[in-house]
């Protein structure tokens, strides 16, 4: 694991493979590891002649610890995505993201348009428009004593995944609090680069595909079945999906 000062914030990352660049961008809670590695995506990528390069967001996994709800604006994580790209010294490259991950590449992809050459916007869709909700029931339940203490079930989902990824629930009920920005139509309308859509059909998260896919000029679409928020990730089709997006 590597590391780089992000304008002050140290952020961990970690690199694999030869070839093309692809920077993949992991969810709300995860890792770098968890969401990418875990899932036999990087080993997916690099079988393909690709050098990927993953990292662990601000308050999350080896990355930088912060308290303080205002430096966690999805904008902003974004801008610790540029500025790994200029630490590699890497000028253009695909972005992926998953769930949180993904509303960061679309800020990313909306600011820096010449750093992005294709983009995928996976485990989350129609709500990167309208919204997700629940981010103070989260909060809270990441903050309660024990995860008996949580009544809200879909919050108590949460600090499970948390506690199982060893996240700092401090860091991550600052985070929740303010990184759910929403992305009006118009913004995504300004996106110019090749982009692919990705969810499962029961992913109530995300919400539904062809909302995005029609805010963003020539985007794609693949909606995953029977897959919801935690198990789409890995899916088989999606790996295809994003493979044959990227050529």
């Amino acid at each position: 694991m590597h590391s780089f000062n992000s304008d002050g914030v140290q952020i961990a990352y970690e690199t694999a493979g030869e070839g093309p660049p692809i920077l993949l961008i992991h969810g709300f809670a995860s890792t770098g590891r968890v969401n990418w590695w875990d899932t036999g995506w990087v080993r997916t990528l690099t079988d393909s002649g690709r050098h990927v390069i993953t990292f662990d967001h601000r308050g999350h996994g080896a990355s930088e610890k912060l308290y303080d709800s205002a430096v966690y604006s999805a904008a902003e994580m974004a801008e610790d995505a540029r500025r790994l790209l200029d630490h590699l010294g890497i000028t253009e490259a695909d972005v992926m993201g998953y769930s949180m991950g993904a509303r960061v590449a679309a800020f990313l992809t909306i600011a820096h348009p010449s750093r992005v050459r294709r983009a995928v916007f996976a485990g989350l869709a129609s709500r990167m428009i309208t919204g997700v909700g629940g981010a103070e029931a989260i909060a809270q339940a990441l903050e309660a004593p024990s995860r008996q203490d949580v009544t809200d079930n879909s919050a108590k989902a949460f600090r499970i995944f948390a506690e199982q990824t060893k996240g700092d629930l401090k860091a991550l009920a600052a985070c929740i609090r303010s990184s759910r920005e929403k992305i009006t139509p118009e913004e995504l309308a300004q996106i110019r680069v090749p982009v692919l859509v990705v969810a499962g059909d029961k992913d109530e998260v995300a919400g539904d595909v062809k909302t995005l896919v029609n805010a963003i000029p020539g985007a794609k679409g693949v909606t995953l079945a029977n897959r919801n928020h935690m198990n789409a990730v890995g899916d088989r089709g999606y790996k295809e999906a994003v493979l044959a997006f990227l050529g």
